[in-house]
């Protein structure tokens, strides 16, 4: 098995926090995120001197980036939450899907109380118990390369933007990702070449 499935195969152990992406009056979208507890157990084993780095990149609302460093690679993710740790958690799970490894949805709407945060109990009773780990992972998902080159140009401008002190107003184009369709990559590709420019 590579580093890089064992790799994968810690973050998928280690998917059983929570990250609040957005809050609604009394509801909050809660998606999967990897517990860094766990998550830390998992990548000892893989690589002794693996290491997250953070950035806040905006706070208000909160974006972090946070980029993964294991076995020789390298994974950045970028996200924003309602607080900080939302934001870095969500930044992990970013993180976690650029190795390969993604919730099976955008996330749930879950009740959200001021004090008592993000009520996830029903979303972990869903949850089933963590496998042990296969043998042999199944192939990764065939990956559409153009949207790839997509996601590199923009992290490249992404740079390049943060060279020029811009970073900031560039977290926030990228508030909505990195799109879903070529076109919506394409569009936020000139967005931001727009800001370099102005």
């Amino acid at each position: 098995m590579s580093d890089l499935d064992r790799v994968r195969e810690a973050l998928r152990a280690s998917m059983t926090a929570w990250a609040t992406l957005e809050l609604r009056d009394d509801q909050a979208r809660v998606t999967p995120a990897p517990d860094l507890d766990l998550l830390a157990t998992h990548l000892e084993g893989v690589d002794s001197s693996w290491g997250i780095q953070w950035a806040c990149d905006s706070v208000q609302p909160f974006v972090v980036r946070a980029r993964l460093n294991v076995a020789g690679t390298s994974r950045e993710g970028m996200a924003a939450g309602p607080t900080l740790q939302d934001a870095k958690l969500a930044a992990l799970a970013e993180a976690a899907r650029v190795y390969g490894v993604s919730p099976a949805t955008e996330g749930h709407w879950v009740e959200y109380d001021q004090e008592e945060g993000a009520n996830t109990a029903d979303l972990d009773a869903e949850a089933e118990p963590t496998p042990p780990p296969p043998t042999k992972l199944p192939p990764e998902p065939p990956r559409d390369p153009q949207m790839e080159k997509a996601r590199r140009h923009i992290e490249d401008l992404l740079e390049q933007l943060k060279a020029a002190g811009k970073g900031g107003d560039a977290a926030r184009v990228l508030m909505r990702g990195y799109g879903e369709t070529l076109d919506e990559s394409r569009a936020i590709y000139k967005e931001l070449q727009t800001l370099l420019k102005g």
